[in-house]
């Protein structure tokens, strides 16, 4: 699923550094807020936390070649999407992360879960990773 197809949408550029993870959780929370979605949900914990894991894998893996990194949220009544674009080419295989703990191990598992999707999108500036998760 396409971000840009739901109607809530916002977007905002971090520094490639560890306080991004925090403020890309406290974004999305104002987000969710704003476009009254309860933040007291299951599936809403589990998409902050896949948020934070998305983050802190390009903090981790994609700073020395993307400074910035950019997230992205997006809504509708009935789903929930983040994505995390960085400026590093590498594309991580998903179907291998599954089952492994931590990092995209954790997204990919928390995204079946709750009956989403994860995946990995690749550009001429790099790749992002998205989940969508069902509200």
């Amino acid at each position: 699923m396409q971000l840009e197809a739901l109607p809530h949408r916002h977007i905002v550029t971090l520094p490639a550094e560890p306080s991004a993870v925090r403020l890309a959780r406290e974004t999305a929370e104002q987000a969710l807020a704003e476009w009254g979605i309860g933040l007291h949900r299951p599936v809403v914990d589990a998409a902050l936390l896949i948020l934070s894991e998305l983050v802190t894998n390009s903090v981790r893996h994609a700073a020395e070649r993307s400074p910035q990194i950019m997230v992205m949220y997006a809504a509708s009544g009935s789903r929930l999407a983040f994505a995390v674009h960085d400026r590093h080419p590498h594309q991580p295989p998903l179907r291998e992360a599954a089952g492994t703990e931590g990092g995209l191990g954790t997204v990919v598992e928390l995204a079946r879960q709750f009956g989403g999707t994860a995946a990995v999108h690749g550009d001429t500036d790099g790749k992002s990773v998205s989940i969508t998760l069902p509200l």
